[in-house]
Parts: C-alpha cells; structure tokens; sequence
C-alpha cells in the first residue's frame, strides 16, 4: 500500500530488519482482511500484532534476551 509523505516530515532514522514470513493460506487471508479493513498493509497488521503479544508475554513475567528468544524468570 502506497502512501504519499507529508510535505516537510522527516524521515525516520529508525533501521529496520527485514524478514521473510510464511503463513497457511488461511491465516494470510484473514491478515489481508484485516488490512483492507483497517486501510494499512500487510506488514503494518504483522508489526501490531507482534508487538502485542511481545507486550503479552513480557507482562507474563518473561524477559526478551538480546539473542532474542524468550526466558522466564
């Protein structure tokens, strides 16, 4: 989804990782579903609900290591 910039925003400095994801084709539809709903991408709708259930489980009592797998504590 193709969205215009702001005259004058700036740029964000933030780098970002790519990553290639494979889902079962039900759960892709479903995804897609959802981002036409909400008028955002794909990846937009990934992101959200890969930050929520990070949020989830480091509110569960697990912390994130930095080689990233999850640990309890």
């Amino acid at each position: 989804m193709k969205r215009k910039k702001a005259e004058g925003a700036k740029t964000q400095s933030t780098s970002l990782v790519r990553a290639s994801i494979s889902f079962p084709p039900d759960l892709y539809e479903t995804l897609e579903a959802i981002a036409k709903q909400k008028k955002v991408s794909l990846a937009w709708v990934v992101r959200d609900a890969a930050e929520r259930y990070v949020a989830a489980q480091t509110a569960d009592g697990e912390t994130v290591q930095r080689s990233g797998r999850l640990r309890r504590r």
